[in-house]
């Protein structure tokens, strides 16, 4: 008797759990992934919106009469092209991507398309992963953008490091939006990796910015090569929120909505700690800028605000339910909304009238601030029992501490530590990725790991 009366008791409860589940969902907007993090500064943010517009050239087929008019005066000067590579270029093992001299802005870009919904070869590479496929660097990353990011760099690294030679003074961006978003972050930390493929580049000239990031690295690289990688995201967009493998993702395309409720329910119901100590879990790459133009319980878009950190917890976890969570993913929109947001920055420098010294000044404190954040943001994952989260060397990832940590765990750990510690060269990279066909060419392995 007891047992059935307790039917009716547990009903209750599981509906005010569902209840409740329902309430904070239908409550947490995108403002409150960002709402402690800082402002950014119009110097900071200067690149957003002429790399978007960079990306978007990738889409063009005749850049002296492009389908999208250049806003802000960002157009791209046809003969600053050094060179523009499409799929059969790259047999299909990479998206899309272009190589620009950006000589207004002293800048050498590398600007990769995101999907392309009607090729296959997308498909293939983001297929071709599973969670805890791929180790690299200590930490774990997406298998298929990691093979694209070194087939573009196996490709162009000639070129790269010629053009870096040529201009001392210029900057080595990647940058690329969706599934290049994740090409490009991959192929970043590839090449700080193996700087000597570009010329011995300095590792401060190197940067990288992922417009609508793919979760395509463990938290600790996330982390630890927040000082080169930028992630921008404009408001509710899905695909930085949504920790559900690419895969499945683009399984269920034409039932997206279904599968990002499914992955919201799932991820809530799951401790953030356990999440945050799972080391296979992937995220968002690097320094997070994020674009709020909307407001809760509001209709209409309201004049953008741009919100910057180096996030450890609370690094975009949570699926936003709104109407907007796919086309908040669109580069065209990306692009409008960081120039209106640019454009905001500078009307109120303006307005207070900076003079230069006090503009370079304020860089350089900007500079002081960031480092200061990112090493922040490392002791943060230290603190929180991420794996491999240290302090990087002025040659990379990990300092001295990390070997004595693992030291004090046993002789498996030593173990460990010997193997995450010893960087992985360029020609052994290639070798784990590529094998040589019979025609002396290299072509993607089969299968992996």
């Amino acid at each position: 008797m007891s047992i059935v009366c307790g039917f009716p008791l547990l009903e209750c409860v599981y509906c005010l759990a569902c209840a409740r589940w329902a309430w904070k969902r239908c409550l947490h907007t995108a403002g409150h992934d960002s709402e402690t993090w800082g402002l950014a500064t119009s110097e900071e943010f200067e690149p957003v919106p002429r790399l978007c517009r960079y990306i978007l050239a990738v889409y063009e087929d005749d850049l002296r009469h492009p389908q999208w008019e250049p806003t802000g005066g960002y157009g791209i000067n046809p003969d600053y092209l050094i060179l523009k590579k499409n799929y059969e270029d790259s047999h299909g093992r990479a998206p899309p991507y272009i190589l620009y001299l950006d000589h207004d802005h002293a800048d050498i870009v590398l600007a990769i398309r995101g999907l392309n919904l009607a090729k296959e070869s997308d498909y293939a590479v983001l297929l071709d992963n599973k969670l805890g496929k791929r180790k690299f660097d200590g930490g774990y990353v997406h298998n298929g953008l990691l093979k694209a990011a070194a087939c573009v760099l196996d490709a162009e690294c000639d070129i790269l490091k010629e053009l870096v030679r040529k201009y001392p003074n210029y900057t080595l961006t990647f940058t690329g939006h969706s599934l290049g978003s994740g090409v490009a972050a991959l192929l970043t930390v590839v090449v700080v990796q193996n700087r000597e493929r570009i010329g011995n580049v300095d590792r401060k000239r190197v940067r990288c910015y992922a417009i609508a990031p793919t979760r395509c690295m463990s938290l600790n690289l996330a982390v630890r090569y927040a000082d080169v990688i930028n992630s921008v995201v404009l408001q509710d967009d899905f695909l930085p929120r949504t920790a559900t493998p690419l895969e499945d993702i683009f399984k269920s395309v034409f039932c997206l909505p279904c599968i990002l409720c499914l992955r919201c329910m799932r991820d809530t119901c799951i401790p953030e700690e356990k999440m945050l100590k799972d080391p296979r879990r992937l995220y968002a790459p690097g320094r997070c800028y994020h674009i709020v133009e909307r407001k809760p319980f509001k209709c209409g878009r309201f004049p953008p605000v741009v919100r910057t950190a180096v996030p450890v917890d609370g690094r975009f976890e949570h699926v936003v339910l709104s109407c907007n969570a796919t086309s908040d993913h669109a580069i065209i929109w990306i692009e409008k909304e960081a120039q209106r947001a640019f454009d905001l920055m500078m009307e109120k420098d303006h307005s207070k009238e900076i003079p230069q010294k006090q503009k370079m000044e304020r860089q350089e404190t900007l500079a002081k601030e960031h480092n200061k954040e990112y090493k922040a943001a490392l002791q943060r994952a230290v603190t929180l029992h991420v794996a491999h989260a240290f302090s990087p060397s002025n040659y990379g990832t990990f300092d001295d501490r990390e070997g004595e940590e693992e030291q004090s765990d046993g002789s498996s750990s030593m173990g460990s530590s010997k193997k995450y510690s010893n960087r992985e060269t360029w020609d052994e990279l290639i070798e784990r990725l590529f094998e040589r066909s019979e025609s002396g060419h290299m072509v993607l392995k089969k299968s992996s790991d």
